[in-house]
């Protein structure tokens, strides 16, 4: 690959003796990773149950490494949501975060999904997780990501930072801001950035980074924590935008991040100030197994802690209700029943079930405002793909399971009607008691209902 001159002299420059390695590691390989789903499974098991080797990411405990040849991509598995296929370096930006179950927290530039569906299964279902996408067809990809990883308790949105800054100012106990940046990073991993790179592109994602950070810094809780990440080696993006921030927002202040023992820290010689850019992380290729990252995690001063509550009642019309709470009846099982339990939306026929301390949408544009559940027809109700990939299998009256080597999983996955006689009513299908979609029996037939736009070809 060629890389931009300018880019190679000014490496040069800041690296030093450190140079030569730092070049070579460029030429070598991607590295490639995969990350288990624990809304779904545990790292262990996952490792067990995979057909291909993995092997540990030392900075993550749901992370492994695995080689390009074995695919994990088009194992049933995937479909399934049971790993989200990530970089391993940019994996350690979630681990800086620190989450909690049940508290608000916001990814603020989440496209595609990886450190949000990360974020969620840190979660575990609790609490409210907004993520955010300014670019509409990414953030379309965001919520098909998120459905498939099975995140039950995601707003997600397609707004600028400042607009939602204006409505939930002091709203987040954790916001992450993974920040549109020039990609130096990535550019073993992806050419079109190589391509993209220029001095004046750096100068411009720098300034577009302060303006997203101090807009998430007036979200952030007195006593909150925001990270701060990139995917790229520029000083202009990394330390010293950190410095640019503190000196913009005097009640933030650097913190460690709790990854340190894995990676190198910033250096304070490329900031123009005393900043103590120390303690955020740099993952250099040529040191880390992994692609070019940055981790900076900032606390917000504690005095005048101020946490509004949403005083919101959200209710639906009679009829739909029922019809939801027949398909309940007649569908799911206790649990099944149990977890679709809440407060609830209808946007035109669409059902959602709202996570908890959600807020007024009005004005915003909204991709989904919680859990799809299905659409309220005339006279019936129809389950979303959404509701079969956030249940566990027994949370369901009816399935059928197959094995990933099964014909039948891959027809289901290609679309096709399955010739089963099961009893009436819906089901879903699932490989190895992992849901995959809805089917609805009759007359000896599982008439599929998995979406069209995801269904495989061939």
């Amino acid at each position: 690959m060629v890389f931009p001159e300018e880019f190679l002299r000014r490496m040069e420059e800041m690296m030093g003796e450190e140079y030569p390695a730092f070049a070579a590691s460029l030429e070598k390989d991607k590295v490639q990773g995969l990350r288990a789903n624990p809304l779904k499974i545990q790292p262990e098991p996952l490792a067990s149950l995979l057909p291909f080797p993995v092997k540990p990411v030392p900075w993550t405990a749901e992370g492994f490494y695995y080689d390009a040849a074995d695919r994990p991509g088009r194992h049933p598995y995937h479909d399934a949501g049971l790993y989200y296929m990530q970089e391993p370096s940019a994996m350690s930006a979630v681990e800086a975060l620190d989450i909690r179950p049940g508290q608000r927290v916001l990814d603020l530039c989440a496209a595609p999904g990886g450190k949000s569906s990360q974020i969620a299964g840190r979660m575990l279902g609790q609490g409210m997780l907004v993520s955010n996408e300014i670019i509409p067809g990414r953030a379309k990809i965001l919520a098909q990501n998120l459905e498939r990883m099975g995140v039950s308790n995601v707003v997600i949105l397609n707004e600028e930072s400042g607009k939602l800054a204006s409505r939930l100012p002091e709203f987040f106990d954790r916001i992450l801001v993974d920040a549109p940046c020039s990609g130096e990073g990535m550019f073993r991993k992806d050419p079109e950035a190589c391509k993209e790179w220029s001095p004046e592109n750096v100068d411009m994602c720098a300034r577009r980074q302060l303006e997203i950070l101090q807009n998430a810094a007036a979200m952030l809780k007195p006593g909150g924590r925001l990270v701060y990440s990139t995917c790229t080696f520029s000083p202009a993006e990394n330390e010293q935008t950190v410095e640019a921030l503190l000196k913009a927002v005097p009640s933030l202040s650097l913190t460690d991040t709790g990854i340190s023992a894995f990676f190198s820290p910033g250096r304070r010689e490329w900031c123009s100030g005393s900043a103590p850019v120390e303690k955020t992380v740099r993952v250099w290729p040529h040191l880390t197994n992994g692609e070019g990252h940055f981790v900076a995690a900032f606390e917000k001063a504690a005095e005048g802690y101020f946490s509004p509550e949403p005083a919101l009642k959200f209710s639906v019309p009679t009829d739909a209700e029922a019809l939801f709470l027949q398909f309940c009846e007649e569908t799911l099982t206790t649990l099944g029943q149990s977890l679709t339990a809440g407060p609830k939306m209808l946007m035109g026929s669409e059902l959602y079930r709202l996570p908890t301390g959600a807020f007024p949408l009005d004005g915003l544009r909204v991709i989904r405002p919680g859990l799809h559940l299905g659409s309220c027809r005339k006279g019936r109700f129809e389950p979303s793909h959404s509701l079969a990939m956030a249940l566990p299998g027994v949370a369901v009256q009816r399935s059928v399971s197959f094995t990933p080597d099964q014909p039948e999983t891959l027809a289901f996955l290609r679309g096709e009607t399955l010739n089963l006689d099961r009893p009436k009513g819906w089901l879903t299908v699932q490989v190895d008691g992992y849901p995959l979609g809805w089917a609805k029996s009759a007359g000896g037939t599982l008439k599929n209902h998995y979406p069209k736009g995801l269904r495989r070809m061939g």
